[in-house]
Order: structure tokens, then sequence, then C-alpha cells
């Protein structure tokens, strides 16, 4: 595999400031630069009114068709809540061995949740998601480590749980990847 870098692109009412707080933990768990860019879709082409979010696989897809290529692993980063068919909603997605994938920081801050607002816990979870979408993008599966950063998450009590980095097995699998 020959990345030039990861680039995130981040979608709609975003603060670019948050990526630049785990630019740096990204480089170090993938060693390749990253870079962050804006970009511009209509997210409500990808609307459901009937769930009130955001279709998560044809985001994903869009992103794909027109954001990705081969020579970088790019992730889009939203603030909507995303959902797919036969989950109620989720943090993330991303193609497996794919090009890209997508996380949503909408479920990722206590306030959602009618907790006091924590910064340093928010800007974790963010960093969390962001790399375990980026790890299944370089072909890294469910990690059944409960600290790894590759555990699946269902809530956000279970990403809080784990690291911010790929367990040694994990570390490992990305290497034989590489």
């Amino acid at each position: 595999m020959n990345l030039d870098n990861i680039t995130l692109i981040y979608y709609g009412y975003f603060e670019k400031e948050l990526l630049e707080m785990v630019v740096n933990d990204i480089e170090r768990e993938f060693s390749l630069p990253v870079k962050t860019q804006e970009g511009h879709l209509d997210l409500s082409v990808f609307y459901d009114p009937a769930r009130r979010q955001y279709d998560g696989n044809r985001i994903l897809q869009k992103i794909d068709s027109e954001d990705a290529s081969d020579d970088c692993k790019t992730l889009g980063i939203f603030n909507i809540d995303l959902f797919i068919p036969i989950l109620t909603y989720i943090f993330g997605q991303a193609f497996l061995n794919g090009r890209c994938g997508i996380a949503s920081i909408y479920r990722l801050s206590n306030e959602r949740y009618g907790i006091k607002k924590d910064e340093r816990l928010f800007i974790d979870r963010i960093r969390k998601e962001i790399i375990h979408e980026l790890g299944h993008t370089f072909g890294l599966i469910h990690c059944q480590n409960p600290t790894c950063v590759m555990r699946s998450s269902t809530y956000v009590e279970d990403i809080d749980q784990k690291n911010h980095q790929l367990c040694h097995k994990c570390k490992k699998d990305l290497e034989i990847a590489g």
C-alpha cells in the first residue's frame, strides 16, 4: 500500500479546531501525515424525515465517489445524527480495506445526554472514533480486547472504556496489511 496521507474532510457546521487537537495521535497510530480540509455537501438529500436522521450508507457512498482517492485514506467528519437501516444510530462507518469512512461527533458530547459538558472527554471520543473508522479502512476488524480502539462501540460509554491506540495484535495486523 503506497499512501501519501490521511485526509480528514469536515462537512457542514464543524469546528475545525476539534480536528487539529487529534491530528498528532492519528499520525502516530498510522505513521502517515494527516491533512484537514473543508468539504461541501448538500446534506438535505441524505435526510430521512421519518427517522429525523441522515443515511450513513448513502453519505459514505457519496464520499467514496466524490472525495476519496487511491493515494490516501479519506474520512468525512460530520455533526449530524447518522443511521444505517439495521441500527438506531451509528457513530461512524467505513469501507473495510477501502478508501474512506465517515464519523459524526453528533452523539459524542455529554450535553446530548443531559450530562455536564466535558471538553476533554468530548475530544477524546472524537479521537477514538476517527482512529477506529480509519482502522477499518486499513483492513482492521473489530477487536475483542476491551481497551483497543478497534473494539466495537454501541454507546458512548463503550468509547470511554477504550484507549485511543491500537492494541498489540491490531498494530501487528496493520503492519502486515501495510
